[in-house]
């Protein structure tokens, strides 16, 4: 429990019930604005303002969580992991098979080809362009293009702080028909998990660059810089229906299983189970789908055999 320091007070407030052990509150982004809360991470403590008092203080000591609460096996226990372990490939190999879905720009009506001039990009900016350029036209994820189009490249950093050259697609998305497949209410995907005390969660290595684009729609993707025209063969970030495609095909994929042992949030796969040994038989279903549809997972990005005991953790925008 925080300790606190400062003006005392109390306050009521609605809260919803959750079934935590460890938590007493969790406190919203809203609830924290409404009283200017300052948080230190360095110093561990949440500072509320409440208009001329003093200010309150709450110190947070480290949280522990025991290994009879959350335990993870790792990939040499987990026979069942090394049974398919052709579904966990170093890098994803070549160009994705022909799949029932592909994804599609369409355009609204009386649409003309855009081009925007490429952006000016510093000298170690360039030679990251180059290089990541090579490794996409290894892989055929990009070919030389002759396109009108033309949208220009951008980086974004990544949480490894290394750079991932993507493009500035704006301009189609604002005259791209948005598809309006569903994503999944986060709130619907929770009371899917009650009962469930084992989890395994699944990220697709490259997920995007695991769907083709319909042939007619890949001169839409050019995008020009120092070192040429090219376009994608497979689908990039950036585009606007990227997600809604991508979530039609993982739905179709696991259909059978979905609110069974599985929920699906557009590259990310959690499986749940209530028994270890129910757990086993739904990763072999749940890795099977995988292998039969030549969709491949980066297994560093992926967790096994969570056993919790009234205990839930979030990631991005998954429950796991």
């Amino acid at each position: 429990m925080p300790k606190m320091a400062g003006g005392g007070g109390g306050r009521c407030d609605n809260l919803i019930l959750l079934d935590t052990k460890n938590l007493d509150v969790i406190l919203g982004m809203n609830w924290l604005a409404q009283f200017q809360g300052v948080v230190d991470c360095a110093r561990r403590t949440v500072t509320l303002y409440r208009g001329p008092e003093q200010p309150v203080v709450f110190f947070a000591p480290p949280t522990s969580v025991s290994s009879s609460e959350l335990h993870q096996i790792g990939l040499s226990e987990i026979p069942i992991v090394r049974e398919f372990g052709d579904v966990f490939p170093e890098e994803l190999p070549g160009m994705p098979p022909k799949r029932e879905i592909e994804f599609r720009i369409d355009l609204a009506p009386g649409t003309t080809p855009l081009y925007k001039r490429p952006y000016r990009m510093a000298a170690n900016e360039l030679a990251e362009v180059k290089k990541q350029l090579e490794e996409l036209k290894e892989k055929g994820y990009i070919r030389p293009s002759t396109s009108p189009w033309g949208a220009p490249v951008i980086f974004v950093e990544k949480k490894d702080k290394t750079k991932r050259m993507c493009v500035d697609y704006r301009a189609l998305n604002e005259v791209t028909i948005k598809n309006k497949y569903p994503l999944p209410r986060i709130d619907d995907l929770f009371d899917q998990l009650k009962g469930a005390t084992v989890f395994s969660k699944i990220d697709l290595c490259s997920g995007y660059h695991q769907l083709r684009i319909r042939e007619e729609d890949i001169p839409k993707t050019a995008f020009t810089m120092r070192y040429g025209l090219y376009e994608f063969t497979v689908m990039s970030f950036g585009l606007t229906n990227a997600p809604a495609f991508f979530m039609n095909l993982m739905n179709k994929v696991f259909m059978e299983y979905l609110d069974k042992f599985v929920v699906v949030f557009i590259d990310d796969i959690l499986v749940y189970s209530q028994s270890e040994e129910d757990h086993q038989h739904h990763l072999r279903l749940v890795l099977g789908k995988l292998r039969e549809h030549q969709l491949y997972a980066k297994l560093s990005k992926c967790e096994f055999w969570f056993v919790t005991t009234g205990k839930i953790a979030f990631s991005r925008t998954l429950v796991y």
